[in-house]
């Protein structure tokens, strides 16, 4: 079981004041609402399910395991660089890289340790493990992070309410421990991701010529 301190850790580190930027990313949202693919509060927990259970949400768990299983700096090298080649677009490159440059730099600031600026869920794998903080617990709230996030940019891109926006959250929390639960159990060679429209919203977002997100 997880400690009161290691729970209150992970709230600090993937709470929205943790600033690692996140809100400036949409993950392609920004092109799936202008393109009609999503367009209200069902549409965007829809577009969600998927990217959690068949695009980055899997495979950002996995690669989250893995640097928390990592023995040694060159595994953590070779899991960064396949992180770094999974990415389908250079503006998905640019959200895991300077999210995860972000997160190592004020935690390492705070908790002196060893933490170089890794992609995103490599860092934070990596932080958890030389923080001792449970790995499942780990991939979880990260998940539900990234949702949250993605839920905020629905509110106001689509637009919806705070109340369907929050519905749309509560509906995917148990798909996010699920998912996380699921992916922490498998390897690098279990990397896949068949959430293409995700994918190519990204590469589209970046030649769209109205944008509020970087991504």
């Amino acid at each position: 079981m997880a400690t009161d301190a290691q729970i209150l850790k992970l709230v600090q580190w993937l709470s929205p004041a943790y600033p690692v930027g996140a809100f400036a990313y949409s993950h392609g949202l920004e092109w799936a609402v202008q393109s009609g693919a999503v367009t209200d509060a069902a549409s965007l927990r829809d577009w969600l399910a998927d990217l959690l259970d068949h695009g980055a949400g899997r495979t950002d768990s996995i690669l989250l395991a893995a640097a928390h299983n990592a023995p040694d700096a060159a595994a953590l090298a070779m899991i960064d660089a396949t992180a770094r080649a999974f990415q389908p677009s250079a503006e998905r490159l640019v959200e895991t890289t300077a999210q995860g440059a972000a997160f190592a730099q004020i935690t390492a600031a705070i908790w002196p340790a060893d933490l170089p600026g890794y992609t995103y869920p490599v860092a934070l794998g990596r932080a958890a493990r030389l923080h001792d903080l449970p790995l499942v617990l780990t991939a979880r709230m990260y998940l539900h992070a990234f949702t949250s996030n993605l839920v905020s940019a629905g509110i106001r891109l689509i637009p919806i309410g705070q109340t369907e926006g929050q519905t749309v959250l509560t509906a995917l929390t148990p798909l996010c421990a699920e998912v996380a639960e699921a992916a922490t159990a498998l390897t690098l060679d279990d990397l896949a991701s068949t959430a293409f429209l995700a994918d190519i919203a990204s590469m589209n977002h970046e030649t769209q010529y109205s944008r509020l997100f970087r991504t």
